[in-house]
């Protein structure tokens, strides 16, 4: 499947063609109402007012708009490209409150979740579903939470492996929510909420990982 030049023609979509966007939208929606292996891409092309002919204009299979609507939604979940220096164990909490109230602010959207519902629902009969998912979405997070975790290990504020640091914070921030929001049985956390789970999460990691001297 070719999701890398899917992603990379993110930078020229302001100016797409009105009948791309009709494309993905009448996809997504098929998606979420038929199941992906279920909706073909006639249905997806009757949806959209388009003839096949303009769906494979612009997308060379059902596999490649599927990755197009995942890697839209997947993009949401990537880390803030601005965040505090730590330059000590202060700044160090501030950024890592931010990172987790990121996380939790853009995964709880219904949009992602429903996201992540359609990967669980095809991962038997079309497992690149979750692939494209984990690679765009949940593995690039994951990378640059741990890269984040070797800046602060390198500047003595963790002692710790970075790769354990980074999946110790996301289970901390989660524990058992996300669960409960793929199950459709506890309800979307309120801005004060997510803040309150960001910082509980980020206090629990400092203690358990304090500066390397102090660890001494």
């Amino acid at each position: 499947m070719p999701v890398e030049r899917i992603v990379k023609s993110r930078a020229a979509e302001a100016g797409e063609a009105p009948a791309r966007r009709r494309i993905l939208e009448a996809a997504f929606s098929a998606f979420m109402e038929q199941g992906f292996a279920a909706t073909s891409t006639l249905e997806i092309a009757t949806r959209a007012k388009a003839s096949k002919r303009e769906l494979y204009a612009h997308f060379g299979s059902k596999q490649e708009i599927l990755a197009a609507c995942i890697a839209e939604r997947a993009e949401r979940l990537r880390m803030p490209a601005e965040l505090p220096e730590a330059l000590d164990r202060a700044t160090l909490a501030t950024a890592l409150t931010a990172l987790g109230s990121h996380l939790l602010q853009e995964v709880s959207d219904p949009i992602v979740i429903a996201v992540f519902r359609l990967a669980i629902a095809e991962a038997v009969r079309a497992p690149d579903v979750a692939r494209t998912l984990n690679d765009i979405g949940v593995a690039a997070s994951r990378s640059a939470l741990r890269a984040f975790m070797t800046r602060a290990r390198a500047a003595g504020l963790l002692d710790g492996d970075p790769a354990a640091m980074a999946e110790q914070f996301a289970g901390l921030l989660w524990g058992t929510q996300m669960t409960r929001l793929l199950l459709g049985v506890d309800d979307r956390p309120s801005p004060r909420e997510i803040t309150r789970r960001a910082e509980a999460a980020t206090a629990a990691l400092l203690r358990l990982y304090p500066p390397p001297a102090a660890a001494r």
